[in-house]
């Protein structure tokens, strides 16, 4: 068919084709009949609901899967789900989900957390879309029409330039067509399917504080500070006996070379006593006869 066009468009047909065909391009759509029924007819209400919720449970896996069953037994899904075991540095375990829940089954779902645990916090907004949706539906519509009057300018094509331009604007509408397609289809998940964002956290745990009072426990208290002493002295005492036991062998060593150097060296006192005697000795041998 296309052939046939071009043929026809080299064979030196006049342009008043593409004449026609620019014409009908910019035509819009025929407006709805005043006094059709189906135009003042009150479109359906597009509402689209998401909601939120905190809920504390004993155990946030558990409660995550028990959840995610029930979403799934009402014709839904679960887009997300993380979940954190708790730790020893006292980060508590937790659990969150983004569930997608049809619209009738929403508030049903939000009434069976109370069976989780305790719902600390639940949130519902809804939001109109309707004139979105009214909008996205007529556009759609006039732009089929005009793909139709595209493709029907298409096949009559007298000219080469007739046919590209008719073939260009087709294109230019139908992905516009497509687009607007998305947009719709997108809506119309948002409001048929409403987004539950869920968090599931551990209770805190409280060790119970025992009071006391009296002579015994007193006498408890005192002994419990008295071995927590004891304790902590053994330890330091611990600590610092290698030290000691290095300073003794040190000082020990420090001391016999100490004494070796003393006894090698003569006394002064004895030298003298030493010469005071020879002296006297001398003195002697000078008396006698």
């Amino acid at each position: 068919m296309l052939a046939a066009v071009l043929l026809a468009g080299c064979s030196g047909a006049d342009s008043s084709g593409a004449m026609s065909m620019e014409s009908d391009v910019a035509l819009p759509a025929a407006p709805a009949d005043a006094g059709d029924p189906a135009a003042e007819t009150e479109p359906d209400r597009q509402v689209v609901t998401t909601a939120s919720a905190s809920v504390v449970v004993g155990e946030p896996a558990e409660a995550a899967q028990q959840l995610s069953q029930s979403v799934e037994d009402v014709g839904g899904r679960v887009e997300e789900r993380t979940e954190q075991s708790a730790t020893d540095e006292g980060r508590d375990a937790v659990a969150d989900l983004v569930v997608r829940v049809p619209a009738d089954e929403l508030t049903g779902v939000l009434a069976g957390l109370d069976d989780l645990g305790e719902v600390t916090e639940r949130a519902v907004t809804r939001t109109d879309r309707t004139s979105d949706a009214v909008d996205l539906d007529a556009r759609i519509s006039a732009l089929q029409t005009s793909v139709e009057r595209l493709q029907a300018l298409l096949a009559g094509a007298a000219t080469t330039e007739a046919l590209l331009d008719a073939e260009r604007a087709l294109s230019e509408r139908q992905a516009e067509v497509e687009s607007l397609q998305s947009r719709r289809a997108l809506l119309a998940d948002e409001v048929q399917l409403s987004t539950l964002s869920v968090h599931l956290g551990s209770a805190p745990v409280v060790e119970p504080v025992e009071e006391r009072g009296g002579f015994l426990d007193g006498l408890a208290t005192g002994w419990s500070a008295l071995v927590s002493a004891l304790g902590i002295g053994v330890l330091v005492l611990g600590v610092l006996l290698p030290w000691l036991l290095l300073g003794a062998v040190v000082a020990g060593a420090a001391w016999a070379v100490a004494r070796q150097v003393r006894e090698r060296r003569p006394h002064p006192g004895a030298a003298e006593a030493a010469e005071a005697g020879e002296a006297a000795e001398g003195a002697d041998v000078e008396r006698a006869p």
